[in-house]
């Protein structure tokens, strides 16, 4: 979490501070945070090792299985960032409006050659994350693949499981605009915030 600290002026933001805790959720959550900063994107974090693993994914999570959106890894985040929705000032890290667009739990779908689930750990550190949400907005299983190679590498892939929550003509980032938490759009954020 030091570079998370390291990023932050908590004299002016309203982020949560990061406060170690050996508090853990009884199932892992995940949280995606619509977030209107220099580009609007997605920050899609999940529970993982108690602090949240973050991708930022500038398109939004995709309920099709053929479409493969980018996911560029961020720093770690406190757990207590799930509940955060409101404005970043400008000028700070991130500055501008956050959204908790979608929120509930998670768990690993990944599964060993002999059919055991393989920990969120072991898969994040091998680099092949599946797991099944369990959301308000969306659910079913997802793939995070990082990129081993090329132009890319480091990178991250998101991608819908083709299971029975899949579905190419629904399209949750551009129909379901409002938070899961508050009901507000990120303009309602922004004006009652600011």
């Amino acid at each position: 979490m030091k570079t998370y600290n390291e990023k932050r002026d908590f004299s002016k933001t309203k982020e949560p501070r990061d406060v170690p805790s050996g508090k853990k959720n009884e199932k892992p959550i995940f949280v995606i945070q619509k977030h209107d900063a220099t580009n609007l994107h997605y920050d899609f974090r999940l529970e993982i090792d108690n602090t949240l693993k973050s991708w930022s994914v500038p398109k939004g999570p995709s309920t099709d299985p053929s479409v493969k959106r980018m996911a560029i890894p961020t720093e770690d985040h406190p757990l207590s960032y799930a509940d955060f929705e409101g404005v970043i000032p400008q000028g700070e890290y991130g500055g501008g409006t956050v959204m908790i667009w979608d929120t509930g739990t998670i768990e690993s779908n990944k599964k060993d050659e002999d059919g055991n689930i393989i920990s969120l750990e072991d898969s994040f550190k091998a680099g092949s994350v599946e797991v099944t949400l369990h959301g308000k907005k969306l659910t079913g299983g997802y793939n995070l693949v990082e990129m081993k190679g090329g132009k890319m590498k480091g990178n991250w892939l998101l991608m819908k499981q083709d299971d029975g929550e899949a579905d190419a003509r629904r399209n949750p980032v551009s129909t379901q605009a409002k938070s899961v938490v508050s009901g507000r759009t990120l303009k309602q954020i922004e004006k009652e915030e600011s």
